[in-house]
């Protein structure tokens, strides 16, 4: 499976020159991705229109990420840009350019000058979606020599960086269908909200429900950074879910 890169704020590598015509135009349901409440900015550093798309290559922070949106008119090289509601397609297939593209952005139109620097200096993407903690959680801790609380986890992250462990929490938020993966929330009652160690990010190719009670184990990374605003503290990846 392609290495897994990104979406929203922030923005990520992907070098392409150009972009195809109609043939290009992404089938119905998107290729299975969903479409997110997230944005992304940058300046524009590319630009063609193309069919029924114009698309962009944003540029922020030294990473970069192409968007495509309706048909725009003089768009300039340098000018800043912002988009909400985008959904990100992971390996779509241009056939008039001949190439894939890790991943692309298709927006609705971009937002207005004022909302664009608002957004640019928000925390959007993965940091600032954490669900509401549920007072009254409590859930067992999972059981062998590997195993850990998410609390734990985030004291010892130094140390468990790369390693494989077990986890046990309740799946607070699903969101299917995300550069090939099913991202979880999971909390446990250990931590805290206030000091942002009690919430759990895993990608799994899994899919449990909300409020399901599962042991996941997997591998633990460090400041991991996806690019477009998937960049996490803590997280665990590729994990196996089962029920607990």
């Amino acid at each position: 499976m392609k290495k897994m890169i990104s979406m929203l704020t922030a923005v990520l590598v992907t070098s392409a020159p150009g972009f195809g015509a109609c043939s290009d135009v992404p089938p119905s349901g998107m290729g299975g991705a969903m479409s997110v409440n997230s944005g992304v900015t940058g300046k524009v550093v590319e630009t063609t229109t193309a069919g029924d798309y114009t698309y962009i290559n944003l540029e922020k922070d030294g990473k970069k990420a192409w968007v495509a949106c309706p048909p725009m008119a003089n768009v300039k090289l340098g000018q800043q840009l912002g988009f909400t509601g985008c959904t990100p397609m992971m390996d779509f297939e241009s056939k008039a350019l001949k190439r894939t593209f890790d991943l692309i952005m298709f927006c609705g139109a971009p937002l207005s000058e004022a909302q664009t620097e608002l957004l640019s200096k928000k925390s959007t993407g993965s940091s600032g979606q954490v669900p509401e903690s549920k007072e009254g959680i409590v859930v067992e801790a999972a059981k062998g020599a590997d195993a850990h609380t998410i609390a734990d986890i985030y004291d010892k992250i130094d140390q468990l960086d790369k390693q494989t462990v077990s986890v046990s929490g309740k799946v607070m938020k699903v969101t299917p269908r995300i550069m090939g993966r099913n991202w979880l929330h999971i909390q446990d009652g250990t931590g805290s909200a206030m000091q942002k160690n009690n919430d759990l990010v895993v990608t799994t190719n899994a899919l449990p429900g909300v409020g399901d009670v599962v042991t996941i184990s997997g591998t633990i990374a460090k400041d991991k950074d996806f690019g477009s605003g998937y960049k996490y503290r803590v997280i665990l990846e590729l994990g196996s879910v089962k029920p607990k």
